[in-house]
Parts: C-alpha cells; structure tokens; sequence
C-alpha cells in the first residue's frame, strides 16, 4: 500500500497513544460553566445576554466580535450569573459569561436541519457561520471563511486531517473509530460548500482501525478517499498534507487554496455534519486527558466551559501540565480555568528536572529537522538579538510552530519559544 509523506525534514518521536483504546466517555457535568470570548484565532466575541438572563441550551450568546471571529452558544439551561474577565490556561486576561446549570432545564435551540445534497453552497456556509464552528485540530481560525476563497483562487479538493501525529493525543482517533459515518458526511457537507468533486482524507498508518472505518464510510461518496499517511511528524502541518497528497508546496504567505485545497480537521468536519444534518452548534468537543500523572486518562466529550480542575485528575508528582500535546502545546500557568473549543488534551508530566541551556554548537539538526526548510538556530539568534527585520526576510513567518527544531538540538535550547516570540514582533512591525 502507498504511504504518502512530505519530502523535507520531519522527526519521529515516541508516540505514547495509550488512549487509543478508550472509548469517547461523556465528561463531567458542570454546575458554572465559563465561556471565552476568545474562542478563536480572529476578535473576541461580543456578548449577547446580560447577568440574570434565562438561557437555554444551544443558544447564542455572544456574536461574531468582527469577520475573524465567531459565534458562541450555551451548551446548557442555566441563567448568566455574570459577565467578568477571567485567565486563560496561559494566564492572559479574557472577557467571559459564566453560566450557572439549571438541572431540570430540558429546553434547546437549534437550527432546522438541511439536506447536503439539495442545500445551497450559500445555505452550507451560513450555517457552518451561525453554529459556531472553527478549526478544531488546535487552530481555531472560522471555518466559514474556509470556505468563502478569496477571488482569483479555485478549490479543486477538500483534504481532511485525520493524521493525528502529535504525541499522546488520540481524540481525533477515536472519533473516526466511532463516528466515521458522520465525519464522511461532514466531509461531503464541506465538498457541496465549495463546489468540488474530491475530498481526501489523510490518516497515519498508525492508526488501522480508524482508516478501515473511514474507508468503510468514505464509500458511500463519489471522490472521496482515505489516504495513508506515513508515521512522521508533523505530518499532520497542513502544508505538510498537502504536500504529501497533493504534491504541490504552498507558496511563502499564501493560503493552502491558493494551490487548489481546503483541508480542515476530522473534528471539524464532525461538528459540520451535526449543524448541517442535526442543527446543532458547537458546545462542546472531544478531548484527550493524558500523561504519566493522569489519574483519569482517556478520551471525553466535554462542553465548554467546564473547568479543567474536573476535567483532569492528577496525582501529586504532577508539576507540568500542557494544553494540547507537548509538540505544539503550551504549559498551563492556571488550572482554575475552562475548556474551549480550541483544546484538544491535557496532558499531565512529572518533571524530575529542566535540562539546563547549552551553548549552540552548529551541528543543523534543528535544520535537517525542520519541515519547512528554515535555519530555526539563525532566527532564534535573530530573536535574541531584536532583529525583527531580518528574521522577516529569515522567512521567520513561514514556521508552523511544529517544535521539531527544540525536539533535536543537543544542547536544550528554547528556539521554538524565541521563534514565536519574533513572530509576534513581526507581526506588530507589519
């Protein structure tokens, strides 16, 4: 069998996907839920209700804060306790509407449900904007605007994301072992919304279980086809995908539909099928709790705004817990805070000690390694020295932020965190 990969760079770090044989568990009930109005990679959402309102499951309660931005719905009956500014797990001050359950709320919103083979490209777009939904795989950008291409551009393919290939995490897995059907649908929701006839859907080859139940589903839809992928991170980088699948390279700046493709995660394309078919919005998601000091690993369907504190049980060893896995994750300075629809895991490390810094000794592995070609040890050094411009014309921007480069150099430096700190100076110079 064909195993599709990208030419350049590329690691393979262990794996450790023990949750991959745990079901998805509904997780814990929340009596407050919080919800971000920064719930996407665009402006903070702009709320909707006021303290004492009576709210029902499913609906709106803030409104898209500008074009990058996106709805937010409540995921229960319960009245808005209150509108204040709490942290995020990174400990960045966020607005927020807390929610307090009612238990013997029964009532829900939701949208009335559309046929993907009649619905209109326009109709399809409307209600993946009205439901809430954005990149689910950690990117959090609206999908709608996906799938509304700039002018001048063509899609030709929708690529789905099932590869998975960051350690630890195995929601994604889990998901097509589960609801492969209902992901083929959503695909073919996201084929109809932009008018094309293929759809792939890349999957490492690690995963057996999962590409013989999407292969299964894909059946029932011509073009569409399940791909596998080779087992390397970070096959699952969306430029990476396309690469492998399509054999074009997105060029430096432009958008992947600028090459003709569309790719979304499998998560995302779940949450299409449930507005499309079902008209529910985005209230919650499924997510991985992991790691060495992980009392309650496995795999959960949790709404918003459940606190992390009871989505993660940790024994004492515990002194690291990252948000997402700990390729591409961010260690958590906060606990006391919510999930949001841009989390994918928790994951859980018992740290003996932290290597300490040595100096660089120009072996390049940080550039063999690097999927994009980049020299990651030039521009952390341009980062430490403050030369925005000249890590702008390093190419600094067209780093995924993979942390392949942090993962191979001998001597533990931090290149990953200046490489995005130059990233945010750049983007404050432009």
């Amino acid at each position: 069998m064909k195993k599709y990969t990208f030419r350049m760079g590329g690691i393979h770090p262990p794996q450790h996907k023990s949750t991959a044989d745990s079901p998805i568990q509904q997780g814990p009930v929340a009596p407050l839920l919080t919800l971000l109005l920064s719930q996407s990679i665009g402006a903070p959402s702009k709320p909707l209700v006021k303290p004492g309102d009576k709210v029902v499951a499913g609906q709106p309660v803030a409104e898209p804060g500008g074009f990058v931005s996106s709805w937010i719905h409540s995921p229960c009956c319960g009245t808005v306790k209150k509108l204040e500014r709490v942290r995020t797990p990174q400990g960045y001050p966020v607005d927020a509407i807390t929610i307090e359950r009612d238990p013997e709320g029964t009532e829900s919103f939701s949208f009335p449900p559309l046929d993907p083979s009649t619905a209109s490209s326009e109709e399809l777009v409307q209600r993946v904007r009205e439901a809430g939904i954005v990149g689910l795989g950690g990117a959090t950008f609206p999908t709608f605007i996906k799938l509304t291409p700039p002018p001048g551009t063509k899609p030709e393919c929708v690529i789905l994301n099932g590869a998975e290939c960051e350690p630890y995490l195995t929601c994604d897995d889990r998901l097509m072992r589960e609801h492969a059907a209902e992901i083929a649908e959503g695909a073919y929701c996201l084929m109809r919304s932009v008018g094309v006839r293929y759809c792939y859907i890349g999957i490492e080859a690690n995963k057996p279980e999962a590409i013989a139940a999407m292969k299964q589903a894909a059946e029932k839809y011509q073009g569409m086809k399940v791909c596998v992928l080779r087992t390397k991170y970070p096959q699952g980088g969306e430029k990476q995908l396309i690469a492998a699948i399509m054999g074009r390279e997105v060029p430096s700046g432009a958008l992947p539909v600028a090459v003709g493709a569309i790719v979304d995660n499998v998560a995302t394309a779940y949450a299409v099928q449930q507005a499309v078919v079902l008209g529910k919005p985005l209230t919650g998601r499924v997510l991985t709790v992991t790691g060495e000091g992980a009392l309650n690993p496995g795999n959960y369907y949790v709404e918003l705004g459940t606190p992390l504190t009871m989505i993660m049980q940790a024994d004492e060893r515990v002194n690291k817990v990252i948000g997402g896995g700990p390729m591409m994750g961010k260690a958590m300075s906060n606990l006391d805070t919510p999930s949001t629809k841009g989390l994918s895991g928790v994951l859980t490390m018992c740290l003996d000690s932290t290597p300490d810094i040595q100096p660089c000794i120009r072996c390049a592995a940080c550039y063999s390694a690097c999927p994009m070609g980049l020299e990651p040890m030039l521009l952390a050094r341009q980062a430490e020295n403050g030369d925005w411009e000249y890590a702008a014309q390093s190419g600094v921007m067209d780093c995924i932020e993979c942390g392949s480069c942090a993962y191979t150099c001998p001597s533990n430096r931090r290149l990953l965190d200046w490489i995005r700190y130059s990233k945010t100076q750049v983007r404050k110079l432009k």
